[in-house]
């Protein structure tokens, strides 16, 4: 494995972050505490608790998962797509460096991006409603497969868009709504017995329970129901990925 390939990749990605540090950190998470202060204190104080939990602490997990999501995807597609969009992506493509080494660079530095980021909002959530977490261990995990494994989906987008239209049309089009519909405001035992069923469609639905379950120890479907929807998505995004590399679907257009 060649490590040196893997470290210019993710230190050039993360200096990228650092010179854009108001688009890449503090805007989500000004915009995030902006749904604590909303959602969280404001509505939330006049909300019963959902399953024993007061619905400022319920959110929180909710809120971190819309915004992680959301960076993961956006951070790993812009990554690889403005290397296409200015041609330079003909230097690891031509350099002796697998395909590998080339997805662990940009997918890490997007995925360490989300996380960092998903850190912070949840030390913000703090200043606005009390939130306990029952398994600080499992907290994390969850966190980083997320980012990992929606990071490996932006990677893809990033390779399949010709344009910047294209390139957030995942992010705003889909990403969102379903992170919205996936439960991130509200427990799925809420809705009629039609919608519970049908949400379960939602992969989001999956990431959500599980990492609210790792805050409160309670979720809307099993904890192992939720590892294994990350893995079964993570493995179909390297798949992808994989593919893309040997066939060279839109690598060099």
């Amino acid at each position: 494995m060649n490590i040196h390939a893997i470290q210019a990749i993710y230190f050039f990605e993360m200096a990228r972050t650092f010179r854009t540090l108001l688009q890449s950190i503090i805007s989500p998470v000004i915009s995030t505490a902006l749904y604590f202060v909303v959602f969280g204190s404001a509505i939330g104080s006049r909300m019963v608790s959902i399953e024993g939990v007061s619905y400022g602490a319920f959110i929180v997990p909710g809120l971190i998962m819309l915004t992680v999501l959301v960076q993961s995807v956006t951070n790993a597609s812009f990554g690889i797509y403005f290397p296409k969009f200015i041609g330079t992506i003909y230097e690891p493509l031509s350099a002796p460096v697998s395909y590998f080494e080339i997805v662990v660079g940009y997918v890490g530095a997007a995925a360490t991006k989300s996380f960092v980021i998903g850190l912070i909002i949840l030390a913000t959530s703090f200043l606005f409603v009390p939130v306990q977490i029952a398994h600080p261990f499992w907290m994390l995990g969850f966190l980083l497969l997320t980012c990992l494994s929606f990071s490996l989906l932006g990677f893809i987008i990033g390779i399949w868009a010709r344009n910047f239209e294209q390139l957030n049309l995942v992010p705003s089009l889909i990403i969102t709504p379903l992170v919205f519909l996936g439960g991130s405001f509200y427990s799925i035992s809420m809705l009629p017995p039609f919608w519970q069923t049908a949400t379960l469609f939602n992969p989001i639905v999956y990431l959500v329970s599980g990492f609210r379950w790792s805050f409160f120890d309670t979720a809307d479907v099993a904890v192992s129901y939720s590892l294994v929807a990350i893995f079964v998505f993570s493995i179909l995004c390297v798949s992808v990925i994989s593919w893309i590399f040997k066939t060279g679907y839109r690598l060099k257009s």
